[in-house]
């Protein structure tokens, strides 16, 4: 398969340029039949068939299909709705004491923002490590993780697009004692991935962005060592080895972090994007967005780009007078980008299935915004 190909089967894209891919990646048809024909198999089948064992039969095969992609163990995921979902399964499951601190950086999304902010009414300091041009300096890095209960941060910004060293981050939160958490999510479908190779605690991610899976596909990957620490304040009959028994006695692993019922339709479009990624080949798909950026970088003025000029990620952030409006001027042209918050600025995700005619339609409704 080819980009050209899996651009061919999104319906959404059509004749819009679209690069919003960093918010969303609007799906192939077949990702989406496959998490259809799932419903309807489980619940037109529940009269003859047990639902709950197809159900967890199911969570099984699309756990080791996520975790073949990442780079890890079947039993070092669990299946989340969301990147948010899977921090907030983290920051739940950690026992938490006044005085513990927890260093993030303020390039962020909320997700990595605010279940640390609703521990703060449990007396847990957060520390905000700022930053420059999408940038951290090791040093103060270094010096702010240093009494660190927990530390979270991202692999690629999604303000800035630059990505963080983030071996070399955990290996400074490890040394310091910290549970390290990746927020992935800009990651899967964009550029290789290897979850073990990082060596971070935990990594939480999502399918439904540049891997083009549907929403609600959210993973999250967990260390052995690190999950049999854990315990989930939110629990349930999928987490535990019996949920009969009188003591709670968590699985091991990634799946106790995982609670009750729940769809696998969403997890099961994702198995089926995930082998459209792999047909395509990730570092092809790298290989293109680097050229399509490349190529869309050359058209903006240096005191326009927030994103560094050379390629790190297909998420480059182009100073403007009005974001918002200019997102507005845009969409009016079929262009879709978006507006960030921070820094105050439009972004623009270019996709291997973009085509260089779509950025060039962008350069030139760019250029008459200055």
């Amino acid at each position: 398969m080819t980009a050209r190909k899996l651009r061919a089967d999104v319906p959404a894209l059509g004749e819009a340029a679209y690069f919003n891919f960093g918010a969303h990646g609007p799906s192939p048809e077949y990702v989406v039949e496959a998490a259809s024909e799932f419903i309807a198999d489980h619940e037109y089948g529940s009269a003859t068939t047990d639902p709950y064992g197809h159900a967890f039969e199911t969570y099984e095969s699309v756990r080791d299909r996520i975790a073949a992609f990442v780079g890890a163990d079947a039993d070092e995921v669990a299946l989340t709705e969301s990147t948010t979902d899977g921090i907030t399964r983290i920051a739940g499951a950690i026992d938490w004491e006044p005085g513990d601190v927890v260093v993030r950086t303020d390039l962020e999304h909320p997700a990595g923002i605010l279940p640390w902010k609703r521990l703060e009414r449990e007396g847990v300091e957060v520390r905000v490590l700022e930053t420059e041009g999408g940038r951290i300096d090791p040093d103060e890095y270094a010096e702010a993780v240093a009494d660190a209960r927990l530390v979270c941060f991202s692999a690629i910004t999604w303000t800035h697009g630059t990505r963080l060293p983030v071996a070399d981050l955990v290996e400074t939160a490890n040394d310091a004692g910290a549970f390290t958490l990746v927020d992935a999510v800009q990651s899967p479908g964009q550029v290789p991935l290897d979850v073990s190779a990082w060596g971070a605690d935990a990594v939480a991610a999502a399918g439904h962005k540049w891997t083009l899976g549907p929403w609600g596909a959210g993973f999250l990957y967990v260390d052995r060592d690190a999950a049999a620490e854990l315990a989930p304040r939110a629990v349930g009959y999928r987490g535990v080895e019996d949920p009969d028994a009188d003591e709670i006695e968590y699985k091991p692993g990634a799946p106790r972090l995982e609670v009750g019922t729940a769809t696998a339709a969403a997890h099961v479009g994702l198995a089926e994007a995930l082998d459209a990624i792999d047909a395509v080949g990730v570092d092809a798909i790298e290989s293109r967005i680097e050229a399509l950026t490349d190529r869309f970088k050359e058209g903006i003025p240096e005191d326009r780009l927030l994103s560094p000029r050379e390629f790190e990620s297909g998420l480059v952030t182009v100073d403007v007078d009005d974001p918002e409006a200019t997102v507005e001027r845009l969409a009016d042209r079929d262009i879709v980008v978006r507006s960030l918050p921070y820094p105050d600025a439009v972004r623009a995700s270019i996709h291997a299935v973009s085509t260089e005619a779509e950025v060039d339609r962008l350069v030139d409704a760019l250029a008459e915004e200055w």
